[in-house]
């Protein structure tokens, strides 16, 4: 099965150095890189901008425009964004408040059938209200 890797996880492998992780991100930019391998990323084009934002370095933006790049992106259409709003309705209705991006890659990653990888807490949330499935790291074999 395919996931739909957030912001957070791109930003983690795409936007520190790896000395700047500390080994639970590095468990999850590892991750990262099984499932790149495995070709089983999926992307979107708000958490492509999202990445993307806020880069000043034209050079780094442009280093990380060209590896997202290799990814294409997940096609969403009308009934996602209708249930990203439906979504929303069902989490206020609860107390839980939520951004419009979360709940459109909510909506994308219900429709494809994917579990979402991601390090933002609210998306625990959201699957308490809506049809959303995580996607945790796996173990990894330490070697002796």
């Amino acid at each position: 099965m395919k996931v739909l890797v957030d912001t957070p996880i791109w930003s983690l492998a795409l936007r520190r150095k790896p000395h700047q992780l500390n080994a639970t991100q590095q468990r999850l930019v590892e991750e990262l890189a099984e499932l790149i391998r495995e070709r089983r990323v999926a992307l979107i084009g708000p958490v492509r901008q999202e990445v993307l934002s806020g880069i000043q370095d034209a050079r780094a933006f442009n280093r990380l425009r060209r590896a997202l790049r290799t990814f294409e992106d997940e096609s969403m259409e009308m009934v996602d964004f209708e249930e990203a709003a439906k979504a929303n309705n069902t989490c206020r209705s609860a107390g839980v408040a939520a951004s419009p991006i979360d709940l459109l890659i909510c909506a994308v990653a219900d429709r494809l059938g994917l579990a979402i990888f991601t390090t933002d807490a609210d998306f625990q949330r959201y699957a308490k209200h809506l049809l959303v499935r995580l996607h945790e790291p796996r173990e990894r074999k330490t070697q002796t």
